[in-house]
């Protein structure tokens, strides 16, 4: 599909075509006729693991391989630079205590950004074997942490250190009081974004090897049981970061083909592709935001992009 989109941030005729309903009466609702896709910011090398404050009002965002966290601004519009270095951050959210945290490649480490912004190590190893780099990161209503690690901060000197692998790439759960890790799934080749269903009934992992699909699995307390494919990405594009809504639809970047391809795909619960947000860049990631939790920003390459719907985030808090 060619939406014919400027980019440049020139006037944009409603409704956008960026926005594509494939099934109306599912992912129409979600459409807001004057709501356009907004390019935010660029001049990143690559983005990725949007976090959003409402506290603070501002949205954090790593760009890997400029080793820095960037900063937008919801009330003024303006972009700065959050940490540098970063220690290659990549995915970012934030537990129940409101504090950020981490996955670095550089480090090859989870870590908690305390309220007085002193940075605490979660964990760095397994095992006794050092992380390979931890990806991406959610956090259970029990306080435990869930993270991927795929290890592509050890595969090149660009977004981390080129190293080799001392483990397997996994899931883990993380008690970040006792500071007990377990391993939830071994069966990916390069598990990547991940989130919980509205009810944390369930646990979606989206795997960038091969085969490209997005996993689901049920959640019993600290394991996951029942893994099953939830929808297909590939053969040559792929999922990366992944949110839920709160009607349990699952909003999936997509990338690494092109026109009418790259950008948001909308899956309805059952697995159904329902509708797609196209933009002119491979997506990394994305999250809900904003005061009434209804925006949506997207990490892209080089941008950061955002996107009113009639659709609301699940991520808390």
């Amino acid at each position: 599909m060619s939406t014919d989109r400027p980019w440049d941030g020139t006037t944009v005729r409603y409704p956008d075509p960026a926005i594509e309903v494939i099934d109306e009466e599912r992912f129409g609702p979600f459409k807001i006729g004057n709501s356009a896709v907004e390019r935010l910011w660029t001049g990143a090398r690559w983005t990725e693991g949007p976090v959003y404050f409402g506290d603070g009002r501002y949205l954090l965002f790593s760009d890997i391989p400029n080793n820095r966290i960037m900063r937008w601004d919801e009330t003024t519009g303006q972009t700065s630079v959050f940490r540098q270095p970063s220690n290659n951050s990549n995915g970012h959210t934030r537990d129940r205590q409101g504090r950020l945290v981490s996955c670095e490649h550089f480090t090859r480490r989870v870590t908690r950004t305390e309220h007085d912004g002193t940075i605490t190590i979660l964990l760095d190893q397994f095992d006794d074997k050092r992380l390979n780099a931890p990806n991406d990161v959610v956090v259970h209503s029990d306080n435990s942490i869930w993270f991927t690690d795929p290890g592509y901060g050890i595969l090149l000197n660009y977004e981390g250190q080129k190293s080799e692998f001392e483990l397997p790439t996994r899931v883990y759960r993380l008690d970040p009081e006792s500071g007990e890790a377990t391993v939830v799934v071994e069966a990916q080749e390069r598990p990547n974004g991940l989130c919980f269903s509205p009810d944390e009934s369930m646990l979606y992992v989206s795997d960038t090897g091969t085969p490209r699909n997005i996993m689901l699995f049920d959640v019993d307390g600290t394991v996951l049981q029942n893994g099953r494919v939830f929808a297909e990405m590939g053969p040559k594009g792929g999922s990366d970061g992944i949110r839920c809504d709160i009607h349990g639809n699952l909003w999936s970047s997509a990338g690494w083909v092109g026109n009418g391809y790259d950008g948001v795909h909308c899956f309805a619960p059952d697995g159904d592709l329902i509708g797609k947000i196209h933009l002119p860049e491979t997506v990394s990631n994305l999250c809900f935001g904003g005061v009434m939790k209804n925006r949506l920003f997207i990490t892209g390459s080089q941008s950061l992009y955002a996107v009113y719907l009639e659709t609301q985030g699940d991520q808390k808090p």
